[in-house]
């Protein structure tokens, strides 16, 4: 065994119980007893305590120094130990497991309070965990910027600048192609009722039909929908709305794209540090791809059009075309997920901007749900009505997850490259798409981007799929394009 062999194998290993972590998880977002959440609490500052060990443990740093690459691949997998390493040794482990006892305790008191509409009751949770946040972000920097450490974790190679410096430039256009659409009519709504058993069943179908593979993943049911694990155990869950067919659809879509993803990676890296996504902004670039320019084509709702009418009758439109003009709809509303393309972006920019001025303290917790408002009215035009239209809305901050928000902005920004590109090596994509086949549009995502796992930088694996650096102009390019002739600009 050479040093390369032991990390390794050692890393495998911190990788599996990483897994595990990450289960729990899962189960507490969709079947675990409310009753269990101190305890759950507790499990997971465990299983942090002996996952911090581990990414610390002396031997890492002693193989990094003698270690020697075999191969690409495996220059690849030491760039990446070397990276969560250095990360991690600048963390105290009394931090990192602190973190994890109080995030898993405030997701709970989240969704409590999200029910309730009781933001005073998670208020002080969300102090400790911004405290926390600051304090690990202080130690990541180093000096440097607290929030560029935080966005490491979830776009490695990215700065806030360059991050503002894209928004900036998406900006005008989207606000001025927003207001042009407001002035004319919206299209009419799907209208009617949806059973939930009869979107869960139409969910599987979804899934599938964009190529998950339910052998190795399973869907449920959570208040906020996303997708778990790697490798052979990939899950998926969504939420139903009995008025609103269209939730349960674009979010199964969408976190089909994340899990496979997932499912996609070359199975030679399974439970190494290649084995996963390589950053956020990538995965949501397979999420918002699956589910926008692929899930609400002209050509793909003709065909959901046609199975959502086998499956529950009259949706109240009377046609393939009324209906991609609803599943395609610009209209006032307060949830980011149930955002269109065009406003969907704005969403994300006011949530950075806010968590960029919490970390570097220039906002406090108690003056959060004030500064939402305020900023949303001026953004969007409408006063908050009440905290799950607000500022409870996501869960993401509860579970210290900030730096994550700009990833959804720039994976929009990456399915507008890939999708360019898409179009340019399959010219018969609409004709597959209308008859609900998607297996050239994924086949095409998975061998130029989601079988290399996390082998190359987010950039890069762009880059290399597109021929081109990443840029928003591809994707400003299709909203223009799409929503002009939708609304006739």
């Amino acid at each position: 065994m050479t040093a390369y062999d032991d990390l390794l194998a050692f890393t495998r290993d911190t990788i599996a119980l990483g897994e595990i972590a990450g289960r729990l998880g899962w189960d507490q977002e969709t079947v675990m007893p409310r009753g269990a959440a101190d305890q759950r609490g507790e499990e997971m500052a465990a299983i942090e305590s002996v996952l911090h060990a581990r990414r610390t443990d002396p031997r890492v740093g002693e193989w990094l120094e003698v270690a020697e690459a075999p191969d690409e691949v495996g220059a690849a997998q030491l760039r990446e130990i070397r990276r969560v390493y250095d990360r991690t040794m600048k963390i105290p482990a009394a931090l990192a497991t602190k973190l994890a006892q109080v995030t898993s305790v405030a997701q709970g008191k989240w969704a409590a309070a999200r029910a309730a509409e009781d933001i005073a009751a998670f208020l002080p949770v969300l102090q400790e965990v911004v405290a926390l946040k600051r304090e690990e972000g202080a130690a990541l920097a180093a000096g440097g910027s607290l929030y560029d450490a935080m966005l490491e974790d979830y776009e490695p190679g990215t700065s806030a600048a360059e991050i503002a410096a894209t928004f900036d430039a998406m900006r005008p256009r989207l606000v001025a192609l927003r207001s042009a659409i407001l002035e004319k009519p919206a299209p009419a709504a799907l209208s009617g009722y949806y059973p939930a058993e009869t979107q869960m069943r139409m969910t599987r179908e979804l899934a599938e039909v964009f190529g998950y593979d339910m052998t190795r993943g399973r869907i449920d049911k959570a208040v906020h929908p996303f997708s778990s694990g790697s490798g052979n155990d990939v899950r998926i869950t969504t939420r139903t709305d009995e008025d609103d067919p269209f939730n349960c659809v674009y979010s199964t879509i969408h976190e089909t794209g994340h899990a496979c993803y997932e499912q996609n990676v070359d199975l030679a890296y399974l439970l190494t540090p290649l084995g996963r996504g390589v950053s956020m902004g990538v995965h949501e670039s397979q999420s918002r791809i699956f589910e926008n320019q692929l899930g609400r084509s002209r050509a793909f709702t003709g065909w959901l059009f046609d199975r959502m009418g086998e499956a529950y009758g009259d949706i109240g439109v009377p046609d393939a075309d009324a209906f991609y003009a609803a599943a395609n709809r610009v209209h006032p509303g307060f949830i980011r997920t149930e955002a269109d393309e065009v406003q969907y972006n704005l969403h994300i920019m006011l949530r950075f901007d806010l968590e960029r001025a919490l970390m570097a303290n220039d906002l406090q917790v108690g003056d959060l749900e004030a500064a939402w408002n305020d900023r949303f009215l001026a953004d969007f035009g409408t006063a908050v009505d009440k905290p799950s239209n607000g500022v409870l809305q996501d869960v993401h901050w509860s579970v210290g997850l900030f730096g994550y928000f700009p990833t959804y902005a720039l994976g929009n920004v990456y399915a507008g490259c890939l999708h360019a590109a898409l179009r340019q090596a399959l010219p018969d994509l609409d004709a597959q798409l209308a008859v609900g086949d998607t297996s050239g549009a994924t086949g095409w995502l998975k061998d130029n981007l989601q079988r290399h796992g996390a082998r190359y930088a987010p950039r890069e694996v762009i880059t290399r799929a597109t021929g081109a650096a990443p840029t928003e102009a591809p994707l400003m390019e299709y909203l223009e394009s799409k929503f002009g002739a939708l609304y006739g600009l």
